[in-house]
């Protein structure tokens, strides 16, 4: 059971460290300037 918990936070820190700033439009998708590209998640 700790292996599972231990599990799921890594992953959610990982994806809070992971994640970058800027807002979606209605579609959930938007402009990342840093690599030039659209993209929706």
């Amino acid at each position: 059971m700790k292996k599972i918990i231990m599990t799921l936070l890594l992953t959610a820190v990982a994806s809070f460290a992971f994640a970058h700033s800027g807002g979606t439009d209605k579609n959930g998708c938007h402009n990342d300037r840093k690599n030039g590209g659209y993209h929706c998640h």
